[in-house]
């Protein structure tokens, strides 16, 4: 009898080791699918993050980009190209991770750094309202960006190891736990037939035996 590529004999210690196995395996298959719950909620949650993150970015789109057009219609593209940046233009994103079963999860917050301490801020030639309005919503946008990447990366690699499980899961469930099951019932009725044609031997040999 073959099973999984390797040869297994109809003996009593092959059942038995056979079942040994069909526990480990149902054990194995018992932790991926409660790995592939966990991996589905915290999908689901990730999602509902992202969800909530482009809705937020879409009004906030909407407002950089109205006050993009306002500041245009001040300044000019050439003039609005050359205003200067807020004095705490240098950014910087603040990323943490957490482990969740075996890989880590990002979240990642940007932080705007003020620039060095003795430099004086540069000032507009023709400062106006329009332009800093315009400053704040791009930088609002940018915000929610850095929020977006780190949720994205999660999904990609929780939807990656979602896949991953499930593939190792349904192999165990419908090819390795079915096969082993067969296996062991096969070798249990070899096993009886055989015990039953010894049983008809020893009773024709004492009955031989009698006559």
């Amino acid at each position: 009898m073959r099973l999984q590529g390797r040869e297994v004999s109809p003996t009593r210690a092959s059942q038995l080791a056979l079942r040994d196995e069909q526990k480990l395996i149902r054990e194995g298959y018992e932790f991926l699918d409660e790995k592939r719950m966990l991996l589905a909620q915290e999908l689901l949650r990730q999602l509902q993050a992202f969800s909530a993150l482009n809705a937020r970015r879409k009004d906030v789109h909407k407002s950089a980009r109205d006050a993009l057009v306002a500041a245009l219609m001040r300044h000019g593209l050439e003039e609005l190209s050359l205003y200067p940046p807020p004095v705490d233009d240098e950014l910087a994103a603040d990323i943490a991770s957490r482990k969740f079963i075996g890989f880590s999860l990002l979240e990642a917050k940007l932080i705007f750094e003020s620039s060095a301490l003795n430099q004086s801020p540069a000032q507009a030639a023709f400062p106006s309202v329009e332009a800093d309005l315009c400053a704040e919503a791009f930088r609002a946008l940018m915000v929610i960006d850095v929020e977006r990447a780190a949720i994205s990366a999660n999904l990609h690699r929780l939807a990656q190891e979602y896949v991953a499980t499930e593939r190792r899961a349904r192999a165990l469930e419908n090819v390795l736990l079915p096969e082993i099951a067969v296996a062991v019932k096969q070798i249990g009725e070899n096993l009886e037939a055989s015990e039953q044609e010894e049983a008809l031997q020893v009773r024709h040999a004492k009955f031989t035996h009698a006559t």
